[in-house]
């Protein structure tokens, strides 16, 4: 008997000590040097986990179309950085500017059954059938930097990137005003890029809406140069080998790595890149406008690279079931010599 009141009184102190030491807070568990928790409990844990499952990441399919130039390989790092950033998980497929590998990667992504599909196209046209398989599997189509030329454009949710026609009309614009003094006939060439892409139409037709208002400016080379420093080396070396009074008096080349190769050879001719032949274009390249701050470069159209954030933010958009504006279009603008110093330290590609 003794025994027994003498348990109860000890178990009537210990709550009172926790009671004091708590301070008014709930006692913390008590946990068992036992490695085996009691059956009732287990079983509890383990009906939890099944029925409250964690949120699953969005993953992202981006086929982008290739690593031709300082550009591409920008757009590709700020995909790739702004995924990691945002939890996102992105599975990459590189095209190496073949439409046929791209039409292979989208339909592994099908096949993944990835939530959205993002696609840089190498060029518009071709796209309709392989738009319509994915959208028969269920799944959204952002399409980035570039377009896709298709009548149903429920094909895909939206378009994120630059104003690729205006920024011919810029490059026009600003030769118009830097030639306003000038009289006679104006040589031009042209370094396209890829031929049937997005950029090498649009911005060709852009800088030729603003240039047609002066009759005497007269394109008379023009030749796809893929985009890339070797191949607009090789082209403009031929541009220039004709007469003297038959070479261009301006260079637009539609984007900095054709331009650059370019200058080489303006160079190699024993010619003065700047200032006897007047040298465009696009992209804004830290190289380029490094060129552009000696001389080399008139004018640079920026075309902004760092697509990823907006990407991103459309993944999440779109899976969150919100609906977004059919063409996402970010600010940018055009450098030239006199500010060329004061822009240059900050790029990012």
């Amino acid at each position: 008997m003794k025994q027994l009141v003498y348990l109860v009184l000890g178990v009537f102190l210990l709550f009172m000590l926790q009671g004091c030491t708590s301070g008014g807070e709930a006692p913390a568990p008590v946990q068992s040097i036992d490695s085996e928790e009691p059956p009732a409990i287990s079983d509890w844990l383990k009906t939890s986990a099944s029925t409250v499952k964690p949120e699953m990441p969005i993953t992202l399919g981006f086929s982008q179309l290739g690593s031709e130039s300082a550009w591409r390989l920008a757009n590709t790092a700020s995909v790739q950085d702004a995924a990691a950033e945002s939890g996102i998980h992105l599975v990459i497929k590189n095209a190496d500017q073949s439409q046929t590998k791209q039409f292979e990667a989208i339909r592994s992504f099908i096949q993944m059954k990835v939530d959205v599909i993002a696609i840089a196209p190498v060029v518009e046209s071709g796209w309709e059938d392989i738009l319509k398989e994915i959208k028969q599997s269920g799944i959204p189509v952002v399409i980035l930097d570039r377009s896709v030329n298709v009548k149903d454009t429920s094909l895909f949710v939206t378009t994120i990137g630059s104003n690729l026609y205006e920024e011919g009309v810029k490059a026009g614009k600003y030769l118009i005003d830097r030639m306003r003094n000038q009289t006679g006939s104006i040589r031009i060439a042209e370094l396209q890029g890829t031929k049937g892409s997005t950029p090498s139409i649009q911005r060709g037709e852009g800088f030729r809406s603003i240039i047609a208002a002066r009759e005497d400016m007269v394109i008379t080379q023009s030749a796809p140069a893929d985009f890339t420093e070797e191949k607009g080396r090789e082209v403009m070396r031929s541009f220039l080998d004709v007469p003297p009074d038959e070479r261009p008096q301006v260079l637009f080349a539609h984007n900095d790595d054709m331009a650059l190769g370019a200058i080489e050879s303006i160079e190699e001719a024993g010619l003065k890149p700047g200032i006897d032949i007047v040298v465009i274009s696009v992209d804004g390249s830290r190289k380029a406008l490094e060129e552009l701050a000696a001389g080399k470069l008139n004018a640079v159209v920026e075309c902004n690279p760092l697509l990823g954030p907006q990407l991103m933010q459309a993944a999440k958009e779109i899976m969150a079931g919100r609906t977004l504006p059919k063409r996402m279009v970010p600010p940018e603008d055009i450098f030239t010599q006199e500010r060329a110093a004061e822009v240059v330290s900050q790029r990012k590609f």
